[in-house]
């Protein structure tokens, strides 16, 4: 077997074109069609926005499966009863905390509010999961650009 495509300790795959890019692409590009034949005509921006960024994040996490943690996590989120208006359903920036001295508790805190699910994992854990969700936060970011230089292909 190649060394690129053999899977490290957790599942993390070494080839960053993973078989997850085109799952996500293909479950994007679906919410995106749907989004477009069910939003009424005067829709806001703020709430098309919101529907895409929505999409793009269970799309990302469908293409992970439920073999993550945090894909579990974000699915969950998103499949539950619309927040109070003002909360956010997406993973929030984390806060700045200043009252621990130990750096390494800081940051793993700060990871904590960061990978969705992160609250309950133990630290191995919670460096694997982030692990894999940066990359598909950049496998998502590829896809966005792609879609965006589609778009800008069709519009020449």
């Amino acid at each position: 077997m190649d060394s690129k495509r053999r899977p490290i300790h957790g599942g993390i795959s070494r080839n960053p074109n993973s078989t997850s890019k085109p799952a996500m692409a293909f479950h994007f590009l679906r919410a995106l069609s749907h989004i477009r034949l069910t939003t009424r005509r005067g829709s806001s921006l703020a709430r098309r926005t919101l529907r895409i960024r929505r999409a793009a994040y269970a799309s990302m996490a469908c293409s992970a499966g439920t073999r993550r943690a945090w894909s579990r996590a974000l699915l969950r989120k998103l499949r539950s009863p619309a927040p109070r208006r003002g909360a956010s359903v997406l993973p929030r920036r984390a806060a700045r905390t200043t009252s621990s001295p130990d750096t390494d508790l800081r940051q793993a805190l700060a990871l904590r509010r960061l990978v969705p699910g992160g609250a309950a994992m133990e630290h191995c854990e919670l460096l694997e999961e982030t692990a894999d969700y940066i990359r598909c936060l950049n496998a998502q970011v590829w896809l966005m650009q792609a879609v965006v230089h589609g778009l800008g292909d069709l519009s020449n």
